[in-house]
């Protein structure tokens, strides 16, 4: 690719612009921030990495979307983080005029770019995104599955003592605590997990990564997750850049797929050139299914306290 934008500089943002030039996934990595300076200061430190790393990205700083202009691919990471007093609502309505604002931006400046959603609340942040830029749906993905499902194989491996690798699974639903880690279809190297541990260490799992970002909050006290997030944008930018065709649990807009339409949510999605190339429609059990419900109907209560 020839130029990828991170929007927002801030440690998901400015962390994955890093990731990005690491692995050399476009010419140029362009990091925007409303913030004067910190852009241009974090952009110029990771091009100065360059020698020692050994990549030849280009990092440039910028608080406007001219160096922008063209990008084939945008990381949405900006928003504000919830503050002590603020509801929930207020977060979502602040975190939504900023979504309008980038979205326009991003249609002006790149009309053909694929666009990956970072900012909270994920689902409804990609709704606005997509809706805003008019973009189909291939070209407006959210980040949450690719994030969730690490923070599930993490716990997993830790509680089997095995490697990270050999663990296959996916979490599907909303960003948050309705999220559907998919048992049925967790393994280890092809064994079935349910045949490695025990029903009650399971669920204790489950409730761990469903509560992941909040324990991460609970440690940091003014901050939240940007290592994991990050490397999960990345993940999914690099199955589109070099059109891996993966399947990674992602937010897409559901047109009846899953028995669901007209929201986001996680489900298993095929990443490749042009963005989102397929839904895989997955069959799940019935408890599963009613926990996708479930998660579904969480996001769309959210959506309806925007307005657009």
């Amino acid at each position: 690719m020839n130029k990828i934008t991170v929007v927002g500089a801030g440690h998901v943002g400015a962390t994955t612009a890093q990731r990005l030039a690491e692995k050399e996934l476009a010419r140029e990595v362009v990091l925007i921030d409303v913030i004067e300076g910190i852009p241009q200061g974090k952009a110029l430190d990771q091009w100065e990495s360059a020698p020692i790393e050994g990549f030849d990205t280009r990092v440039i700083g910028a608080n406007d979307y001219g160096p922008a202009a063209g990008s084939d691919l945008f990381i949405v990471t900006a928003g504000i983080a919830r503050k002590p007093g603020m509801t929930r609502d207020d977060l979502l309505r602040t975190n939504a005029d900023i979504m309008k604002a980038v979205g326009r931006e991003i249609k002006e400046c790149s009309p053909d770019a694929i666009v990956i959603v970072v900012s909270n609340p994920l689902d409804v942040m990609a709704w606005v995104a997509k809706e805003v830029t008019d973009f189909p749906r291939e070209r407006v993905i959210g980040m949450a599955g690719v994030l969730d499902t690490a923070r599930y194989r993490s716990f997993l491996a830790e509680a089997l003592d095995v490697s990270v690798e050999d663990i296959q699974a996916m979490v599907l639903g909303g960003h948050g605590d309705t999220m559907v880690p998919l048992v049925s279809y967790t393994t280890v190297s092809g064994i079935p997990i349910t045949q490695l541990i025990d029903r009650n260490t399971l669920d204790k799992i489950v409730e761990r990564t469903r509560k992941g970002g909040a324990e991460i909050v609970g440690y940091l006290k003014t901050g939240s997750a940007y290592y994991a997030p990050s490397a999960a944008a990345v993940q999914m930018a690099e199955a589109i850049v070099k059109n891996k065709r993966r399947i990674l649990p992602c937010a897409a807009w559901l047109e009846g797929e899953f028995g669901l339409e007209g929201l986001y949510v996680g489900v298993p999605c095929k990443l490749g050139a042009g963005g989102l190339q397929q839904i895989i429609e997955v069959e799940l059990s019935s408890k599963e299914q009613i926990a996708l419900n479930k998660s579904a109907e969480h996001v769309r209560e959210t959506m309806s306290a925007v307005s657009l």
